[in-house]
């Protein structure tokens, strides 16, 4: 994927997504199926630990997570395949796409509490849909370490500038920025949990709508 410029506004965004994944895998590990819906690194780990039977987790629900997350990084990625790189209205048109899930599933969650494994599965694969959609977006802004969904290249990127004396301050200061973002989310995931399951959804839902708004292009590229 080739870098393009992005504006501050746009950065700001993809920044305000990076904290809205915090809180959504806040809620689906803590609140819902212990599994991440965001970080795949850390889901398919949890796959492989429920693969030996560890107490408290749930193949099926793991696998239901990379599954939905695949699924949404598939047709999000057809979604914005042959449009202008870089952040055009369909990006936009995903992020809104993902805001729309994600305060339907709270509604929903607020009507019929996620019981039994069927309504655990379904919720999961939703939100690793949601959260895949936002991946294969935040893909075609094509930011260096901002992907949105996960920290582990930015980690790499930022030990790796420190120790080679590599990188100018200002990358390393967006790189320490995006992993204390997405551990601030989980904070406030986890803390909002203590009042309600869909208090966290109910926040990542106006943060991924505000961030399409924020990012929007003046002229929207198809």
């Amino acid at each position: 994927m080739d870098r393009v410029p992005v504006d501050r506004r746009q950065l700001a965004a993809l920044m305000a997504l990076t904290f809205s994944t915090g809180v959504v895998d806040a809620v689906s590990y803590l609140g819902l199926d212990r599994v991440f819906t965001g970080n795949m690194t850390g889901n398919v780990v949890l796959l492989g630990l429920a693969l030996t039977g560890a107490a408290g987790l749930s193949v099926v629900g793991a696998s239901a997570a990379l599954v939905g997350f695949l699924a949404g990084t598939t047709l999000g990625g057809r979604v914005v395949r042959g449009s202008t790189p870089g952040w055009n209205g369909r990006v936009t048109g995903l992020l809104a796409v993902v805001a729309l899930v994600l305060g339907v599933l709270g509604v929903l969650l607020l009507v019929v509490e996620p019981v039994g494994r069927a309504s655990l599965t379904t919720t999961t694969t939703t939100l690793g849909v949601a959260m895949g959609l936002q991946a294969a977006a935040a893909r075609h802004v094509a930011v260096p370490d901002v992907s949105t969904v996960a920290v582990t290249n930015t980690l790499i990127g930022l030990g790796s500038d420190f120790a080679l004396g590599t990188g100018r301050s200002q990358r390393r200061a967006l790189q320490a920025t995006v992993v204390a973002l997405i551990v601030l989310g989980a904070v406030v995931g986890a803390l909002l949990l203590r009042w309600h399951l869909v208090a966290g959804l109910g926040l990542a839902t106006l943060v991924v709508a505000s961030a399409a708004v924020l990012g929007r292009p003046d002229r929207s590229a198809r």
